[in-house]
Order: C-alpha cells, then sequence, then structure tokens
C-alpha cells in the first residue's frame, strides 16, 4: 500500500503527533514551510527532479529531513505540499494525478502570467485557481494554503507570539481541510477556513485575501467572514 495515508484514525489524535510529510519543490516557499513543520517534530521528504541538489537543506534541518524522487517523497508523506511553479502543473497532474487521488494535498501555488504564461494565468484568472488547481489533480482531497505571503514573510513571522499572523485556506473535503489547519498551526500560524475551492478565489493573485500579512480576525474582517 505504498499511498496509504492512515489519516482517518490520524484526525483524534494530538495537533503535534508527527505525521511523515511530502514536500514536492524545494523553493523559497516549499523549503520554509517544509523547515518549518520540521522543526515542529514532522519527519519530511523534500522532492525535486534534482534532489541530489537538496543536501545543504536537509542537512540544515537535521534528522527529520531527506530528499527523495518525487515518487518517493509520495510515498513517503501522510500528506502533500506542492510548492512548484505552476506552469508545471498540467505535467505535474498527468504524471503523478493518478498517485494523489484520495491524498490530502496542499497547494500553495500560483498562477504569475510573466513566469508560467498568459494563458494559464488567464484560466487561473477566469476558472477560479482552487477549481484549475482541481482539474489538473482530479481526485485528490485539494486545499489551497500558503500562497498568499513571501516566504521571508514566513520565515520571519512563524510561531510569533499571539495574536499569530493568518494563513487562509480553501477546499472541498472536510477532513483535508481539518489535517490542513493542523499543519497550518504546526507551521506556527493560525488557519482561516474560507471556504471551498471556489472560494480560494478570494485569495487568489488579485484577491483581497492576497498579499495580507494580518490576524486571523483582520482577514475575516477583510473577506467578510464571520468572527470565529
Amino acid at each position: 500500500a505504498l499511498f496509504a495515508t492512515g489519516l482517518p484514525g490520524r484526525m483524534a489524535k494530538a495537533a503535534s503527533s508527527p505525521m511523515p510529510l511530502a514536500v514536492i519543490g524545494a523553493g523559497h516557499i516549499g523549503s520554509t514551510v517544509g523547515g518549518l513543520w520540521v522543526k515542529a517534530g514532522h519527519p519530511v521528504m523534500f522532492a525535486t527532479r534534482h534532489p541530489e541538489e537538496l543536501t545543504s537543506l536537509t542537512a540544515s534541518l537535521g534528522p527529520l529531513a531527506r530528499a527523495g524522487s518525487v515518487p518517493a517523497a509520495l510515498g513517503f508523506g501522510e500528506a502533500v505540499f506542492l510548492a512548484i511553479p505552476y506552469r508545471a502543473m498540467p505535467e505535474f497532474g498527468q504524471n503523478f494525478g493518478p498517485a494523489l487521488r484520495g491524498r490530502v494535498v496542499l497547494d500553495a501555488g500560483n498562477a504569475i502570467a510573466a513566469r508560467d504564461g498568459a494563458s494559464l494565468a488567464a484560466e487561473a484568472e477566469a476558472v477560479g485557481i482552487g477549481r484549475l488547481s482541481a482539474r489538473f489533480l482530479p481526485g485528490a482531497r485539494l486545499v489551497r494554503a500558503f500562497n498568499t505571503l513571501n516566504y521571508a514573510i514566513l520565515a520571519r513571522e512563524a510561531n510569533r507570539p499571539p495574536p499569530r499572523l493568518a494563513i487562509p485556506i480553501a477546499g472541498d473535503d472536510e477532513q483535508a481541510l481539518q489535517v490542513a489547519q493542523t499543519l497550518v498551526r504546526d507551521a506556527g500560524f493560525d488557519p482561516v477556513v474560507v471556504g471551498g475551492l471556489e472560494q480560494a478565489r478570494l485569495f487568489q493573485r488579485g484577491g483581497p485575501g492576497y498579499g495580507q500579512a494580518v490576524t486571523a480576525d483582520e482577514l475575516r474582517r477583510i473577506l467578510g467572514l464571520p468572527p470565529a
């Protein structure tokens, strides 16, 4: 059962119980958020097309961090964090979409015209990036998360004294949202559930929730959500 998740039994466990995580993409966002999970006690496998280049990253994070191929990481992680350039999503979905069916996947990608192509960015704007990612990864239990803030802000503000920085999340699967909320807290932030994948529009690039380095109460106000 290479891709078994074991997640249902985990929902009753303490938030701090270690969960093996796959971080796909080890750029600024992947290495920063993955590093915060390592510091919280989660075993993390970072994967890129060239895992041999990740030696200094994993060495700096200690024994809970390791590097591997994408298939190895998908076999390792109970949940998957996708931090790849959005232009890579169609090919990633073709290659690995079947392995992600039924899996909890946190997607941090943004479609940026200058980097990812004007047509992909226009499609994300038209369809909503949550729905577009779900199209590329059919059957994945997708949650949009960690796409709104620069990695330097995340690194600096993680685990600050309350009120902590808010991370908006959105997804259609209730259990996946619970897992995502736990992982956001473990990284040192306050999760704000904005709604289903359709509502991920509210914090995609150009949306009112994008780039908001604010508390959970402030973010709910900005997005017109009821107080917690």
